[in-house]
């Protein structure tokens, strides 16, 4: 008994996690898979059910095969606020395209391996501690495909075999990914790369992942070893064995001992993606090469020497740089996704880093603590790159705001320290 897969209307049913990331995830992958993000709902806000316009359901099946945000799929039949308006809105669907006779079913009814699965979803709302008597909304529908929620239990960190202090957790490397619309044979770049958790995500989706970073040591996977009862990390712990262990070698191009501020590629447009998680001075420093002569007055300097000494590497210097790098290397409509760290009490749109050659996708929020947050920036590169881009920053009106970040280390420990002093105030009392 075959379907008709005409039907635009699709009942989406989403994890009740990283919310504020949930729908620019859907729209990319809707774009990446030729669709448009068209709806009929005015805002999604946190609830779990959203009904979407999506062209075909080999779009949808895609869609399901990438998000980590989104539970399953179902190809809308009716809903209503109660059973009548429900059974009112069934009774009105095309019967051509149900190709089935009104409910109930005719026919027999195969649990162990049925041709189509049906449900009726209610929603209560979403106060655990208030539920309604009677649904807000019922929905009934035939069931297409689940996401990919498993991916971030099969590829959690805690089973992951080199890991770092700051490795990026499962479910947010993925989300990069799909904000990254990342695909197939796609190059993905990352020049903070750690222990290379957002190579991973990528390599999972088929691109050729490649990275760089400062610190010799975690790119040859050498020194303490992040883990508890751990003192030295093994012979084998490095990027390379991490992709080697969920059978992602084949992905590997290379990762790179290199300084983000001095970038050590020739010109061109090289990567399809570049996602990265850049440090912010809180477990990680933030660091540079430079000269004895960079070195600023009152410090003392050592003997001139043709080994590169260490500098401070400020945030807002970082970011436009980073900017900058994308802006020169990734191809047209090419993607950059990255974390930006803030001070919440003093952040406005403002201050995210602006480039003439990129666009602002999304930005969505995650908390750290009750005065910091964390901002997943994405941005798509809609302009080629010409040399009088290089400094356009300097003229913007982002600028001079994020400036105020780079004191973002001491602004978080400030808090930190000021909550120690309170919780210890209110012990004594």
């Amino acid at each position: 008994m075959a379907l008709s897969c005409s039907l635009n209307r699709y009942l989406l049913l989403m994890a009740q996690e990283h919310l504020e990331f949930r729908l620019p995830e859907i729209k990319s992958l809707l774009s990446l898979f030729g669709g448009q993000f068209t709806s009929n709902q005015e805002t999604y806000g946190k609830s779990p059910f959203w009904i979407l316009s999506i062209p075909s359901e080999d779009i949808a099946r895609n869609l399901m095969k990438r998000t980590v945000c989104a539970k399953s799929i179902f190809e809308l039949w009716g809903h209503g606020k109660s059973p009548e308006e429900l059974y009112s809105s069934l009774k009105n669907y095309p019967a051509e395209k149900m190709a089935l006779e009104f409910l109930p079913f005719e026919g027999k009814v195969n649990l162990k391996k049925p041709q189509h699965i049906f449900s009726i979803l209610e929603d209560y709302g979403l106060d655990p501690n208030c539920i309604p008597e009677n649904p807000h909304n019922i929905y009934f529908g035939r069931w297409i495909a689940d996401g990919q929620r498993e991916l971030i239990e099969s590829y959690s960190v805690k089973k992951r075999h080199f890991i770092g202090n700051t490795s990026m957790d499962a479910g947010l490397s993925f989300i990069m990914a799909n904000h990254g619309k990342v695909k197939e044979n796609d190059i993905v770049f990352d020049p903070f790369v750690g222990t290379g958790g957002l190579l991973i995500a990528s390599a999972h989706f088929g691109a050729y992942v490649c990275g760089t970073d400062i610190d010799y040591n975690t790119v040859h996977g050498l020194g303490k070893a992040s883990r508890k009862n751990q003192k030295w990390r093994g012979p084998d712990e490095n990027i390379r064995a991490n992709l080697r262990q969920y059978g992602l070698e084949k992905y590997y191009l290379d990762v790179l001992v290199s300084d983000a501020s001095k970038p050590s590629w020739r010109k061109g447009t090289y990567f399809d993606a570049i996602i990265t998680d850049p440090p912010y001075g809180i477990r990680e420093s933030t660091r540079r090469t430079g000269s004895q002569k960079e070195i600023p007055k009152g410090i003392e300097k050592c003997p001139e020497s043709h080994v590169p000494v260490s500098l401070s590497y400020h945030l807002s210097d970082m970011f436009f740089d980073l900017l900058n790098f994308a802006a020169e290397t990734l191809v047209l409509g090419g993607r950059l996704v990255y974390w930006l760290p803030v001070y919440t009490p003093e952040y406005t749109e403002e201050m995210v880093p602006w480039h003439p050659c990129l666009q602002l996708i999304s930005n969505c929020e995650q908390k750290l603590s009750s005065h910091t947050s964390r901002r997943l920036i994405t941005m798509e590169k809609v302009k080629t790159f010409e040399n009088r881009d290089q400094y356009s920053h300097l003229l913007s009106d982002h600028f001079l705001p994020y400036q105020g970040h780079n004191s973002f280390r001491e602004k978080y420990f400030s808090g930190v320290t000021k909550r120690i002093a309170k919780e210890e105030k209110c012990s004594q009392e």
